[in-house]
């Protein structure tokens, strides 16, 4: 392992109206860690943060969350300003005030909202997959025919890929932040598993951004 999970990024150019409208929609409690970043604390550990950028870009990636029961759900978003993208028997594609997709999965037996994972678009799973098991030591619990691939166990901080065409990264999209205890190594093991640096932190080898932090080096 050479770091973990630490918090899941989604930029925006009003962040802060977006972290609204997702702490509206699951009561996930709210953090603010900085004027231009705030922070909503949902359970199972997960931390998602909606960071301020200048200018909006794709997030090529989504929230998969989980609800106990769907229409109240889809309502409740449509009232926050959201719109309904396509619906499924068991799950709804809803796009936030910002434009960015997410989906509201049917979960009958969990009492509020939660988060099941980041659902990141790659050109081939498995290499993203391969790349994001041995920086975080979670175990490939998926990789089907279907296009998807998982690593984790929900409950566990899964993150989930997803193939899509035309898949073209950008900064300031939805991105993972790995907490890590000596910056150094990290920088060489990242390396070593071929990520890049970037004008902004990191690349992972599909050209999507990650960061890695460290609380004495920033």
């Amino acid at each position: 392992m050479i770091g973990t999970l630490d918090a899941v990024v989604l930029g925006a150019t009003d962040h802060r109206a977006l972290a609204a409208f997702y702490r509206d929609l699951t009561g996930w409690d709210r953090a603010t860690t900085g004027d231009d970043r705030v922070t909503l604390h949902a359970p199972d550990g997960w931390r998602v943060a909606f960071q301020g950028t200048a200018s909006a870009f794709p997030h090529q990636g989504h929230l998969d969350i989980r609800v106990p029961e769907l229409e109240p759900a889809l309502e409740r978003a449509l009232a926050l300003g959201g719109t309904l993208l396509r619906r499924f028997e068991r799950w709804f594609t809803v796009a936030d005030p910002a434009g960015n997709p997410f989906d509201l999965g049917w979960q009958p037996n969990i009492p509020a909202p939660d988060l099941l994972g980041p659902v990141l678009d790659a050109p081939d799973p498995w290499p993203a997959s391969l790349f994001y098991t041995a920086l975080l030591a979670k175990p490939l619990t998926y990789n089907g025919d279907d296009g998807f691939a998982m690593i984790a166990e929900a409950g566990s901080q899964p993150i989930l890929f997803q193939c899509v065409d035309g898949y073209h990264p950008h900064p300031g999209q939805l991105h993972l932040e790995v907490g890590v205890a000596d910056l150094e190594a990290a920088e060489r093991a990242v390396l070593a598993l071929g990520a890049t640096r970037g004008s902004d932190g990191w690349l992972d080898p599909i050209g999507r951004p990650f960061r890695l932090t460290n609380p004495d080096r920033g």
